[in-house]
């Protein structure tokens, strides 16, 4: 099985990518990962959308499974196989934002995991490391607002929303504790510290 990231935007592809999904006989993966992935898509491959996660490891070992931006990043790459590398959501971010991977840390905080991201971050922020922080659309963002606050954080701290990373209504608003900005789509991801 071959896991390989396509990307978070369309156009994110790498060749390594385009030529593992070029010669696929065999496609899964969700519906956003095949759209980005489609114009390599070979004709004849079977492509299967996934929609039950628990039994991928149960898929044929000529299978190519797509994952979103990186499958290392909160994506599929805990399946086994070989992993094909994709450009995240995290490079694009740190690349727009000029931000130093270096000094970045990765708080996921997707399911049931929004109060582990949520102190996960606080902790990151107060080691004075820059937060990249994957959510999904029901992670409470005024909450992580009102305990960055509360945790007396500097006030120079500077808060990052990126939507849509890498598609053409992209978008990325700057503000601070005193003026934080909301996500107003569910692909988002939050960029939070001195920077």
């Amino acid at each position: 099985m071959k896991i390989v990231g396509v990307g978070c935007g369309p156009g994110m592809l790498t060749q390594e990518a385009i030529r593992v999904i070029e010669s696929a006989s065999i496609i899964y993966g969700s519906d956003r990962a095949i759209e980005l992935a489609q114009a390599h898509i070979p004709e004849g491959c079977r492509v299967s959308s996934i929609d039950d996660f628990k039994n991928l490891s149960q898929l044929p070992e000529e299978a190519v499974v797509l994952s979103t931006g990186d499958p290392m990043l909160a994506g599929l790459g805990y399946l086994k196989g070989e992993v094909v590398p994709g450009v995240s959501s995290l490079q694009v971010a740190a690349a727009r934002l000029h931000l130093p991977l270096a000094r970045v840390a990765v708080v996921v905080a997707h399911g049931k995991g929004h109060e582990k991201g949520m102190q996960e971050t606080l902790l990151e922020v107060k080691r004075e490391k820059i937060v990249f922080l994957l959510a999904d659309p029901k992670f409470d963002v005024t909450e992580l607002y009102q305990q960055l606050s509360a945790a007396e954080i500097p006030t120079s701290l500077r808060i990052a929303v990126c939507e849509n990373l890498g598609y053409p209504d992209e978008r990325i608003v700057i503000g601070d504790l005193q003026a934080p900005p909301m996500p107003k789509v569910d692909l988002y991801s939050l960029v939070i510290g001195h920077f």
